[in-house]
């Protein structure tokens, strides 16, 4: 530090990793397309759709790590298998491992399946995270003198992460939803929540409708949330889902149907539970 009293403090590695279901999978400048890479059946090659939708160039590293899926949704990455969870990573090679896109700029990365026959039957996952590089101030090139106290100079270091997932065998996993309740307070918005279960041997993901059936009327849709997992080894996720507050409804009086089904996209949208509340 010079003798002015400037004093820099550098913070690196503020990483913002997002798993956030959606078509189009974005955060900071990467688009990212098809949100979740699936193996299954005769398939053995996949791709996966980058794009940088920024004005800067941009270098990204490509890598594959293990994540533990918390009853509540949020991730936590972990080193060793719980029990009943196998992972993917080694299963699979991808390329290419970095990439430099320019603005509007795409590129595709191959993963191909490394599948032995003594795969035992059941489901594999990791995640494949796609780590932006801040750029780098050229060699030589010095920070400006600053007569203040202390300067902060914030780095962030965007990531994206969607999961890969290997399927061998029969799938006999089944869903159900159960307890049903409804956060109905005076000065705050309408929250429903869920519990998903889970049993059998594959991961379950699909979409959350909620319909609102009043005592005399028409049903209308109160909210849909997209991409919704509950992956292996995990039996049950809670879930807090607020609802939208149309023409004033009452939500003291009629029922809540709840939906979970696989996306349209996947298949014909199918259900795969449901569930009603009664509302009082």
């Amino acid at each position: 530090m010079s003798g002015s009293g400037a004093k820099y403090l550098f913070l690196a590695g503020l990483l913002l990793a997002c798993i956030i279901p959606s078509c189009l999978y974005a955060q900071g400048n990467l688009l990212l397309t098809p949100q979740r890479v699936v193996f299954e059946g005769n398939k053995r090659i996949e791709e996966l759709n980058l794009a940088n939708i920024g004005k800067d160039t941009a270098r990204y590293l490509i890598s594959l790590f293990n994540l533990r899926m918390k009853e509540d949704g949020n991730f936590e990455e972990i080193i060793e298998p719980d029990t009943g969870q196998r992972f993917a990573d080694k299963w699979v090679r991808f390329f290419p491992h970095s990439v430099i896109l320019g603005p509007g700029e795409s590129q595709t990365v191959k993963i191909q399946l490394i599948k032995p026959s003594g795969m035992e039957p059941g489901e594999y996952r990791s995640h494949i995270y796609f780590r932006a590089i801040p750029e780098q101030p050229p060699l030589g090139e010095k920070e400006k003198k600053q007569d203040t106290a202390i300067s902060v100079r914030l780095i962030p270091i965007f990531g994206i992460s969607v999961p890969l997932i290997i399927r061998v065998g029969v799938s006999n996993t089944q869903t159900s939803l159960s307890d049903l309740s409804l956060d109905n307070g005076k000065d705050a918005p309408p929250i429903l929540n869920v519990v998903f279960h889970r049993t059998g041997n594959t991961s379950v993901y699909g979409d959350l409708s909620v319909y609102f059936t009043p005592v005399q009327g028409k049903t209308i849709l109160v909210g849909t949330i997209r991409g919704i997992a509950v992956y292996t080894p995990n039996t049950l996720r809670r879930f807090r889902m607020q609802l939208e507050n149309i023409g004033n409804i009452n939500y003291h009086s009629g029922k809540l149907h709840v939906v979970y089904a696989i996306p349209p996209s996947d298949h014909k949208s199918t259900t795969i539970a449901e569930a009603e509340l009664v509302l009082h």
